[in-house]
């Protein structure tokens, strides 16, 4: 909780935030296989407004609110327990959630202009899960008060409880109790909303892409990657620019859309950027949700599906011409991947049970190739993660996500942006070195970006 001379962001207080019904004596969740495999990684997100949330929490609303919206999701506040079998489950005892209390130094606007990734982390606190975590927090969330009355809501959790989606629609939820309306995307929290809970088809493992990918993820994980320096930018793309690019490269895959655009935007720009011998380029892991392709509902947990897509033309890649095809090529991609693939990776994932039913070891998810994560699903209607108003009418001015222990050739999240419409907002986690080049790669410049929380002073 220190804080160095340098630091604009000083936490203050904290507290425990508790339901506002108890929950049933015994309740339990089981954490399914993929919950399992993501335990290598965290996940921290920032929702800024540009508006005052609070006064003095202890008597605000909005702990009123949160108290609520805990009810609603009793493993939240659980804490983490062992079965028999080796593998984790949340005892759903009311044990709270810890709130921190902090004030910036500096007004929203600046600090979106001024901070860089490294600093953002300031705005979400976390202590890794120790031997004995029966007293500790999965969850924790930070409120920020910025000068001039801006602030920022961190919310950080273990991978293990969820992922990028189900923090949003939490958050949303909350943000929804506080305005007394019914929670519009309410997560299923049960063993039936689970990915978990049907039988392993060793015939599917065996004839699908996925399996066959994620054993091939989890043999290289067992190899030590040099240490990098990473960084993060965040890029900024407004609704003309995308429909701009977009206009380019519908002359061959007239289908295409945003993700598809900035994917292979990116990736072709980062590849510029490798050795030319390097043989890691031609290759990128997309992560996409599978929660309309599994399940009916938002469950609570994880529902990522990781796979690969190599270009065997690595000129392809690096010609600054090929980019409509690499865009066809992540829009067939995607679209390949159907319910059956999505299955085969949830039951490769069971199917690594030992003897005694413990799931196998967590291992490297993003990465070691460079990663791109897409979250064209969030957007119903209006984007999910700028529906989370506290106040009428007053959306989140942006929405951060970060990923920890990314480790490999780097990580990019491509996401809806608070205008709207076909407006993208794209963060970027790269090599020290590489993420300074990337910043003014032409291709990346001629769609016309606003840089944020890239430590650009203004």
């Amino acid at each position: 909780m220190s804080t160095t001379q340098r630091s604009r962001v000083v936490v203050h207080s904290k507290l425990t935030a508790v339901s506002s019904r108890p929950v049933k004596a015994g309740t339990t969740h089981n954490l399914t296989a993929l919950d399992h495999a993501m335990g290598l990684h965290t996940l921290h997100v920032v929702f800024y407004y540009k508006h005052k949330l609070l006064g003095c929490f202890d008597l605000d609303p909005l702990r009123l609110s949160l108290s609520e919206a805990l009810s609603l999701h009793p493993p939240v506040m659980g804490r983490m327990a062992q079965k028999p079998d080796g593998n984790w489950e949340v005892k759903c005892n009311d044990a709270g959630v810890r709130v921190y209390m902090a004030r910036v130094a500096t007004t929203l606007d600046q600090w979106l202009r001024s901070a860089d990734g490294s600093e953002e982390r300031l705005l979400t606190v976390w202590d890794d899960m120790p031997d004995d975590p029966s007293i500790w927090s999965p969850y924790r969330i930070q409120i920020n008060e910025f000068e001039g009355g801006g602030a920022a809501i961190g919310v950080s959790c273990t991978h293990m409880h969820a992922d990028p989606t189900c923090v949003t629609l939490l958050v949303k939820a909350w943000a929804e109790t506080h305005r007394k309306q019914a929670i519009a995307h309410p997560l299923l929290v049960g063993e039936s909303s689970a990915l978990g809970g049907r039988p392993v088809d060793q015939d599917i493992i065996k004839t699908k892409s996925a399996a066959a990918y994620y054993e091939a993820k989890s043999v290289a994980a067992k190899t030590p990657l040099p240490e990098k320096k990473m960084s993060t930018a965040t890029f900024k793309f407004s609704s003309a620019m995308i429909e701009q690019g977009l206009l380019q490269i519908h002359k061959t895959c007239p289908e295409a859309n945003p993700f598809d655009l900035l994917a292979a935007l990116f990736w072709t720009s980062i590849a510029r950027l490798k050795p030319p011998k390097s043989a890691t380029k031609h290759s990128l892991s997309i992560c996409t949700d599978s929660r309309k392709k599994l399940c009916s509902g938002w469950h609570y947990g994880n529902a990522l599906h990781f796979s690969m897509l190599s270009v065997p033309d690595v000129e392809e890649v690096e010609n600054a011409n090929g980019l409509e095809h690499v865009a066809e090529a992540v829009h067939r991609h995607v679209w390949s991947q159907n319910e059956e693939e999505f299955w085969s990776g949830v039951d490769w994932f069971g199917s690594q049970k030992g003897e005694e039913g413990k799931f196998g070891a967590a291992f490297r998810m993003y990465g070691p190739e460079l990663t791109c994560v897409s979250m064209e699903h969030m957007n119903d209607k209006e984007p999910l993660m700028y529906a989370a108003m506290f106040d009428k009418d007053k959306k989140p001015a942006h929405v951060s996500y970060r990923v920890g222990n990314v480790e490999g050739e780097g990580f990019i999240m491509v996401m809806p942006a608070s205008g709207g419409g076909l407006g993208r907002m794209v963060m970027v986690t790269l090599p020290e070195e590489e993420l300074g080049q990337l910043c003014v790669a032409q291709p990346i410049l001629s769609l016309k970006p606003t840089m944020l929380l890239s430590g650009k002073q203004a």
